[in-house]
């Protein structure tokens, strides 16, 4: 069981597993959809809210009821191939994300230094492995996770760029589809970005490591619901920000200059700064949960040690994969890609994949054996199952609209 230190105990693993949701992709992909279409899938980012909550609700059900992680539960119940299947799964859209989460991490130390990210990429991955090797990681994970409820300014300068209320509520109640590409791939970003399958299993694999009663199953559920609705609560306004300033002025989000634009309002001429600290807070706390969600992953359907308590000579296979997603990842992110493009596609590949990994945590969830006689109710599941047709609705019209583009 991991060990840690007496002030971060009585809080819950649900912070930090909603804290790395609100990674610099989910930034990036909001600020880009706002640019980029408004208020017409404002709609969506609020009905992301209880969505999050019920996927993490079922993941810490499984976790709480099981002991076991997401990975381990479909192991022990569906076998060796479905296992692969999901690994396969979590682990190539983690990568992405980590490049993308990586070199937004690098981004952000240039906006507040102006030194060219790249000196920065390389450092950041190596800092990553040793905060996790050397269980670092465990005593300021839950002060990161705080750290990133400096996202909380743009509610401020939402409401300080004066958007156009009237249109921003009718975006909310007045729900609009369309296959075209914008709103189409805007759509399966949003979708992707934030039920990206790491989360949800590093949600599984903390809960599962402090086995907890039968007796704190609701107390684990609501840590879960409450560490997810903390950290979207900045959602829409980010949109909104970005839309009444960039989307207002037709300015395309590429970089994350352009992306602190939506902070102006706010912060004026200290915008790149402080969107620089919320999106290295936000980095900090994602890359070193992705990077060991993969080590986790991937050493459990192997049916090896895993866990961050351990020494790497005790879990040699995690932490290669930890410190291999890490260096793969951080060469990636060396690429001349704009940073607000690459955060935002790497949520659309996300989004096509999700539909695998939430389809099997419902699964797993209402199967008794697994879930010890005590699988999650119908209503619950019944709700997992509309969140993985929603994002699987959005996958097709996404390709319908490639398709037809």
């Amino acid at each position: 069981m991991l060990e840690r230190p007496r002030f971060v105990r009585g809080l819950g693993p649900g912070l930090v597993s909603g804290a790395s949701a609100n990674d610099p992709t989910t930034v990036g992909s909001l600020a880009v959809v706002g640019a980029g279409t408004g208020y017409g899938l404002a709609w969506l980012v609020v009905l992301l809210l209880p969505m999050l909550a019920l996927v993490q609700a079922i993941a810490a059900s499984v976790a709480a009821v099981s002991h076991m992680s997401l990975q381990q539960a479909i192991a022990r119940s569906y076998g060796r191939v479905p296992a692969v299947v999901g690994a396969v799964a979590i682990v190539a859209v983690a990568l992405a994300t980590l490049t993308a989460d990586i070199q937004a991490g690098a981004q952000a130390l240039t906006l507040l230094s102006g030194v060219p990210f790249y000196y920065f990429v390389l450092p950041l991955a190596a800092i990553a492995y040793w905060l996790l090797a050397t269980k670092s990681y465990l005593r300021i994970e839950r002060i990161l996770a705080w750290l990133t409820l400096i996202f909380l300014c743009y509610v401020a300068s939402a409401i300080l760029a004066h958007p156009d209320w009237h249109e921003v509520l009718r975006g909310i109640f007045l729900p609009r589809f369309s296959l075209s590409p914008g709103f189409a791939t805007g759509a399966i970003a949003l979708l992707g970005t934030t039920l990206t399958g790491y989360v949800y299993f590093w949600e599984s694999i903390e809960v599962a490591e402090r086995r907890p009663k039968p007796s704190q199953l609701r107390a684990v559920n609501a840590d879960a619901v409450l560490g997810m609705l903390v950290a979207g609560s900045t959602f829409l306004f980010i949109l909104v920000a970005a839309a009444a300033t960039s989307g207002r002025h037709h300015m395309p989000i590429r970089t994350a200059v352009d992306a602190a634009v939506a902070l102006q309002p706010l912060a004026g001429s200290f915008a790149q700064m402080l969107f620089g600290i919320g999106l290295l807070a936000s980095a900090a706390i994602a890359v070193p949960v992705i990077a060991a969600t993969n080590g986790y992953v991937v050493a459990q359907t192997l049916r090896l040690p895993a866990s961050l308590a351990l020494k790497p000579r005790e879990a040699p296979m995690f932490y290669r994969v930890v410190f291999a997603s890490l260096a793969i990842s951080a060469t990636l992110a060396l690429l001349p890609i704009p940073t607000m493009l690459l955060l935002y596609w790497v949520s659309v590949i996300a989004g096509l994949a999700t539909p695998i990994t939430l389809g099997f945590a419902t699964l797993v969830a209402r199967n008794p054996k697994t879930m010890r006689g005590r699988p999650i109710g119908v209503p619950l599941a019944c709700a997992g199952w509309a969140v993985t047709g929603v994002v699987t609705l959005s996958s097709l019209a996404f390709i319908l609209s490639a398709i037809h583009r």
